[in-house]
């Protein structure tokens, strides 16, 4: 009988492990889809186009087993959607001009910046291991942030600043995930990602500002039927991404799951070499390591804590 309990332990924590990649294989698709489409379209149009698709499957879930949860957090939830949808512009801008390896970096430094600002925000306590970890992650951004000819401070910022969103707008699922069902949460965030990107693309049109080029754009109508099949595939990737990212939390351990999410940097990487993307260089690459070390160490560490 414990045999049988150890192989289905084992097999669920496998499961959880395949999720977590699979996961993080279906984000670097997103990622790279929305760099191929940015050559022709502004990245506010590609907001708009990643959010809309994932909204449709959003409701459908809604219709077919209604929401109990009571709520009345309101505006948190609509701080959540804003600030996850500036976020996610720039993640998009950071793709464009830094690459698929770079942007995804920066990307994954949110669990350094989330155990910071829980510390910071809400006062909870961080031991030795946790403040190791950000030391060593605030090390390896030190590596990834030097700007060169090929990229400008203002782009390593816009980068960075993904990631410090990120971690702000978890800090509020937090708080938001005891009154909320999860599907109001992640609607939320997408309609805040459909309703901005019109109002930028409106603004775009009629007052074009070069210096918020990562927040104000323009609509171009897609040109032939593979523009179109990239947009779809870009709000599938991202949905399919998001199913299994939080189907793999419940077959295992989180601490142990969000390490396999470091995946995602791989992917990226080869996938943007598969791009034409420069391979990085020494001091990208050892930024690269001590990140990933860095959030699985606070991974882990939370996870032993809870």
């Amino acid at each position: 009988m414990a045999a049988s309990t150890e192989n289905f332990s084992t097999a669920s924590s496998l499961k959880g492990i395949y999720l977590m990649l699979g996961a993080a294989f279906f984000f670097s698709l997103t990622s790279a889809i929305s760099k191929w489409l940015g050559r022709d379209f502004h990245i506010v149009q590609l907001v708009f186009f990643r959010n809309i698709v994932g909204v449709v499957f959003i409701i459908s879930s809604i219709w077919q087993r209604p929401m109990r949860q009571e709520g009345g957090k309101l505006g948190l939830l609509i701080f959540r959607g804003v600030v996850g949808t500036l976020s996610l512009y720039m993640l998009f801008y950071a793709i464009q001009t830094l690459g698929l390896g770079r942007a995804s970096t920066y990307q994954y430094t949110y669990p350094i910046f989330l155990a910071l600002f829980s510390w910071l925000l809400i006062g909870e306590t961080l031991n030795g291991k946790e403040w190791m970890a950000i030391f060593v992650g605030f090390t390896g951004i030190l590596f990834v942030f030097r700007p060169d000819l090929s990229s400008s401070l203002r782009d390593n910022a816009l980068g960075l600043g993904n990631a410090l969103l990120t971690a702000i707008s978890y800090l509020s699922i937090r708080q938001l995930g005891v009154v909320y069902d999860t599907r109001a949460i992640i609607l939320s965030f997408m309609l805040s990602g459909i309703v901005m990107p019109i109002l930028s693309m409106l603004v775009g049109t009629y007052y074009p500002m070069e210096h918020l080029d990562f927040l104000i754009g323009t609509f171009k109508w897609p040109d032939n039927v593979w523009q179109w099949l990239g947009f779809l595939a870009l709000g599938l990737t991202a949905l399919l991404g998001q199913k299994m990212l939080t189907q793999s939390f419940t077959y295992d351990k989180a601490g142990r799951v969000a390490a396999v999410g470091y995946s995602n940097i791989l992917f990226s990487v080869l996938i943007g070499f598969l791009m034409g993307e420069a391979i990085p260089t020494l001091s990208m690459l050892t930024g690269m390591l001590l990140i990933i070390a860095g959030g699985i160490l606070v991974s882990l560490a939370k996870t032993k804590k809870a």
